[in-house]
């Protein structure tokens, strides 16, 4: 899946809000290493023209709400209902997409690159926190006392971001940090799970995932996930988990679904391009020639020499 990256979320909500991008960087953000921003959740939402803006994604950039509102969280086969408030924690490992539910939408929202919280700046490893890892439940019910610190900590994030203090975001890192530390003490919501939409969301997210890398367009392209193993771990479930829902749903297993669509894939290539069959092999993610060429033969009955030809 291609990532959307931090500008391409600009241009999202812009674009729906009818406000230029520039106009929504923070104040001196182009001089840091990396990059931050906070919104308010309900001056944000009364601008968008579409209320549900937020589609299933992957990101490129991380992301902490706090939530007041009911909502609906969706990662993979994992579905949330929240009620009233919650914090989220958003990794790029993982798409997931959140739908409101009712018109009343409040809280804060900030996001951040890898860059901006690295641990020469903050001590902080973000792809070691728990709180970050694809096995977990990252969204957290708060109580009205944890909504009040936590609100106060974004409040503190927001005056900070408009001020004029030379080392601000020395500072919200800092703000940041205490969010992440004030999540992992935290016990996850329990997550509603219906066998019947959870398997049918899973196929669905699966096939989602494996189009979302074609067409290969240049042979410097290579596709990010190439086996199972790969699938299960950026939908966050077990890999015989992923065979079992696929095999029910499609007949086949992960394995042969990947397979069908690289052939179909490879084939488009060999007949379209005039990319030698290397640069073929290398932008469908095999390491050799002779992997690819043992693959292709098995599968068609040909080499894609002949298959050229």
């Amino acid at each position: 899946m291609k990532l959307k990256s931090i500008d391409e979320f600009y241009q999202e909500i812009s674009g729906d809000s009818g406000t230029e991008p520039s106009i929504l960087l923070p104040n001196g953000i182009q001089k840091e290493i990396g990059h931050f921003n906070v919104f308010n959740i309900k001056e944000l939402y009364k601008r968008l023209k579409d209320k549900s803006f937020m589609p299933y994604d992957r990101r490129a950039y991380y992301k902490i709400s706090l939530i007041r509102g009911k909502n609906r969280v969706e990662y993979a086969d994992k579905v949330i209902d929240i009620e009233k408030n919650a914090l989220l924690f958003a990794t790029p490992k993982i798409p997931y997409h959140y739908v409101p539910q009712d018109p009343q939408q409040s809280g804060h929202f900030c996001v951040f690159t890898s860059e901006f919280l690295t641990k020469d700046k903050s001590g902080i490893e973000l792809d070691k926190l728990p709180i970050f890892q694809t096995d977990g439940y990252p969204v957290f019910q708060l109580t009205d006392e944890e909504t009040t610190e936590i609100d106060l900590l974004f409040k503190k994030i927001h005056k900070e971001i408009n001020s004029d203090y030379v080392y601000k975001y020395d500072l919200i890192r800092n703000y940041v940090a205490e969010l992440i530390h004030f999540g992992q003490k935290l016990q996850p919501i329990t997550a509603l799970y219906s066998k019947h939409n959870s398997a049918a969301r899973v196929s669905s997210l699966f096939m989602e995932l494996l189009e979302r890398q074609f067409p290969i367009e240049s042979p410097r392209q290579r596709l990010e996930l190439k086996s199972a193993k790969d699938f299960a771990a950026r939908l966050a479930i077990h890999v015989n988990h992923l065979n079992k829902v696929l095999k029910v749903n499609s007949g086949k297993t992960t394995t042969e679904l990947i397979s069908d669509r690289l052939i179909q894939e490879a084939k488009i290539l060999l007949k379209e391009t005039d990319w030698n069959i290397s640069e073929i092999a290398y932008s469908l993610g095999f390491e050799e020639l002779a992997h690819f060429s043992n693959f292709f033969k098995k599968q068609t009955a040909l080499s894609p020499l002949s298959f050229r030809v």
